[in-house]
């Protein structure tokens, strides 16, 4: 249906229906609520080119998420799903730019969020890592009335327009479960590494894996690291740890770094079974998996979370159209027999 179509349908000026479509100018209430059931009833969308051309200037959308390179290159991976969604969405009159930041310095986070908001975006995507730090920036986010959608992981007592994740408290009971699977009977401790225990969605693995592990009487032993204090965990000290729990039954990593644990493993003698349940499927980890090193990993494909995150962005603040406030990724279980190719 045509913007002409609909103005006659209303018994209204083109003018009119522009008013409304792009919310320019006044309309009397009655038109506009007449013109807008006709809008909902034929699923009008206005063409996006249109709309930049009436702006004189193309839409501008912000990412801002951690460095490629860290975690082993799992940011590497959801940047990628970014930058499809970004090439297609880039004809329709749309520039989406990348700020990076080190996510081991949170002081590198407050420099790139300060970038972020002096470039005036329509739109902000960003993963909510760094809690406190974050919570400052979703503040000032709000105050210029900024569109933004989290992927990646959530935070509780703020409502992005749409967080893009899985159910972590699932996914650590989930890991539970395929730790108990490998192993059969589990005699002694297992382990959880609770990498960056201060995300949200690292504690709730953990928590997930305790409810499993205390249901099924498995004795456990945490081990919280903290990332925020200048740099990514060691093998050394993973080795460390190992030497101090030489009788564990297998550990659970909370984040991508099962690759570091699995390195760390064979510097160990133990006369007993020891299996691992990581997640994130980077190419360290399946080389590993199909090795049987790593026995399972969790995924949550980055790429796929990154490009919906843009996406919906597009979606709700150039075509105005409803978006979902959850969208749910499966969690989604890979072992030596099912590796992708």
């Amino acid at each position: 249906m045509t913007v002409r179509e609909i103005a006659a349908l209303a018994n209204v000026s083109i003018g009119t229906i522009d008013r409304v479509i792009y919310r320019r100018g006044r309309v009397a209430a009655n038109t506009k609520a007449r013109i807008e059931a006709i809008l909902e009833k034929y699923q009008f969308t206005p063409n996006p080119i249109a709309r930049r051309l009436k702006r004189n200037r193309p839409y501008r959308f912000c990412a801002l998420l951690p460095r490629r390179d860290q975690d082993a290159g799992y940011w590497g991976q959801a940047l990628e799903g970014i930058q499809d969604g970004a090439e297609e969405i880039a004809p329709l009159g749309v520039k989406t730019e990348i700020i990076e930041y080190d996510r081991y310095n949170p002081d590198s986070l407050d420099k790139a969020a300060g970038s972020l908001l002096a470039e005036k975006p329509d739109g902000i995507l960003l993963s909510p890592i760094i809690p406190g730090r974050i919570r400052i920036l979703i503040a000032d986010i709000r105050a210029a009335a900024i569109p933004c959608v989290f992927f990646d992981s959530d935070l509780p007592g703020i409502e992005p327009l749409c967080a893009i994740g899985q159910d972590s408290f699932r996914g650590g009971y989930l890991a539970g479960r395929l730790m108990h699977l490998l192993a059969g009977t589990i005699t002694n401790p297992v382990a959880i590494l609770d990498a960056h225990g201060e995300d949200y969605h690292i504690t709730r693995r953990r928590d997930g894996f305790l409810r499993y592990a205390g249901e099924q009487g498995i004795s456990t032993v945490v081990w919280e690291y903290s990332g925020y204090r200048g740099a990514e965990i060691t093998v050394d000290e993973i080795a460390l740890f190992l030497e101090d729990h030489h009788l564990l039954n297998g550990m659970f990593i909370t984040n991508c770094m099962a690759h570091q644990v699995a390195e760390a493993a064979k510097t160990q003698k133990r006369n007993h079974p020891f299996f691992l349940v990581g997640y994130d499927l980077i190419p360290k980890n399946r080389e590993l998996l199909r090795t049987g090193e790593i026995g399972a990993i969790i995924s949550q494909h980055p790429e796929k979370q990154g490009r919906e995150a843009l996406v919906n962005l597009y979606r709700h603040v150039v075509l105005e159209r409803p978006i979902l406030p959850k969208i749910d990724i499966p969690l989604e279980v890979y072992i030596k027999e099912n590796i992708p190719d």
